[in-house]
């Protein structure tokens, strides 16, 4: 049975996460990870802590990033036990209108501190679909089942 309303939260720290990129503010961005977190790019950074994360957005935010948006697909949501929550999403930092192809996968592992649910580590990774592809082809038992 799913648990829509533990869902329910779980989503809407990720759409909150966004509406925070979207604003540019990195305080409330941090502000989503515990005081540990870990935070991975997809270029392969590795930042330590809520506030290197804030720190980074905030240099992030106004150049790299300035005015973009992230856009996420929910692709699986499990939870280990009641306090902690692994959500995969497909993503992808946009400008404008959502993309029709994401082309990153997100890792995020979530744990209940009190009432709120924090990001304890997040792992982003840039999909290599033409890899993925030439994989599949010549050996296709590394087709993920749910892809078959």
């Amino acid at each position: 049975m799913i648990d829509t309303d533990r869902t329910a939260t779980i989503t809407a720290v990720i759409d909150s996460l966004a509406d925070a990129w979207a604003r540019g503010d990195a305080d409330a961005y941090g502000a989503h990870f515990t005081e540990d977190a870990t935070y991975v790019t997809f270029v392969g950074t590795c930042y330590q802590g809520r506030q290197d994360i804030a720190d980074s957005h905030r240099a992030l935010f106004a150049k790299f990033l300035k005015g973009t948006k992230l856009a996420h697909e929910v692709l699986d949501l499990r939870f280990l036990g009641s306090d902690a929550a692994v959500l995969t999403t497909r993503g992808d930092t946009v400008k404008g209108e959502h993309p029709k192809k994401l082309t990153k996968v997100q890792t995020y592992t979530l744990v209940r501190e009190g009432d709120r649910w924090l990001v304890a580590a997040f792992h982003n990774t840039q999909r290599k679909s033409v890899m993925e592809g030439i994989s599949f082809r010549f050996a296709p038992e590394t087709r993920p089942k749910a892809q078959q």
